[in-house]
């Protein structure tokens, strides 16, 4: 059977969301989670909708995309497709074609799977590795401590706090309450949870949004900030346990979370809130006359 390329649309997301949900286990490789949809989705569902492509044959999903910017694709592949030939080839030639409305022309980049068949390809094609990003993993077997700080779980009536922490964490950042509100509205964040850390004094100092995937699977941190005024005093740490907390709650089997290598202190903060760091992985680049990059808030 032939491979075919899709766009979900607005009423395919729940099949799209509900297939990265059942290719998470523990032990993969870092790979697309239902949360980095859910946290596109402050976009709307029809923007969300827009990003998404998906790879299937005889009816069966097995990749799917976000276009996570104009230039960057994050895929991810069925667990039991990472080295499907057939399924590569097509993968790589519809990145390479601008007409099949994966990625345009000029400087492209792309996140799969490290030891998939289609980082061979993409490499045999003329693709190179881009910085390398740490993901990191936390068990949540075991009971985790208090984080030492008063956390609140954000609700619609309490976005603002939510948005104005994040804002001020990320200084391009355009969260506004409104996409809040959008992102919230959205399918994934049925299971998933925004937190704000507060000092002594009542300022937040610290938020994070985390995404369960179901039961016994990874949850996802995306994203986590911690306002410029208030680095230093280990608000990212009580945070980030916090966050491991609540994906305990909703039955998160390990907490998961990426950060570029070349980020020292956000690697740390992880570290020093349990987690442990995995093998690095690495985009591929395409490199072509065209604009750079923009850096996004959080991949």
């Amino acid at each position: 059977m032939t491979i075919a390329l899709g766009r979900p649309g607005v009423d395919g997301l729940s099949e799209a969301v509900g297939t990265l949900r059942e290719w998470q286990y523990d032990g993969a490789p870092m790979r697309l989670h239902p949360g980095d949809l859910g946290w596109f989705w402050r976009f709307g569902a029809e923007a969300t909708a827009a990003a998404v492509r998906t790879w299937s044959r005889n009816g069966q999903i097995l990749a799917v995309g976000l276009l996570d910017g104009p230039e960057l694709l994050r895929l991810t592949i069925a667990p039991d497709a990472q080295r499907d030939e057939e399924l590569a080839r097509q993968l790589v030639e519809d990145m390479a074609e601008p007409e099949r409305g994966v990625l345009g022309e000029g400087r492209a980049y792309i996140e799969a799977p490290m030891g998939a068949l289609v980082q061979d390809l993409l490499s045999e094609d003329g693709w190179s590795t881009d910085e390398p990003w740490t993901p990191l993993r936390r068990d949540l077997t075991e009971p985790v401590a208090e984080p030492g700080v008063r956390i609140e779980v954000i609700g619609p009536e309490r976005a603002h706090v939510r948005t104005a922490a994040h804002r001020s964490s990320f200084g391009r950042s355009t969260f506004t309450d409104e996409r809040w509100h959008a992102m919230a509205a959205g399918l994934p964040y049925a299971d998933a949870r925004c937190l704000v850390a507060y000092d002594d004094r009542g300022n937040a100092v610290a938020a994070v949004t985390v995404w369960s995937a179901g039961p016994g699977k990874p949850g996802l941190l995306e994203p986590m900030g911690v306002p410029t005024e208030h680095r230093g005093h280990g608000h990212g740490k009580a945070i980030t346990v916090a966050a491991a907390a609540a994906l305990q709650e909703l039955g998160s089997s390990s907490a998961i979370v990426g950060t570029p290598s070349a980020n020292a202190g956000a690697v740390a903060t992880y570290e020093s809130a349990g987690f442990r760091k995995l093998p690095e992985t690495r985009d591929r680049r395409r490199d072509a006359q065209g604009r750079p990059v923009q850096p996004t808030e959080h991949r």
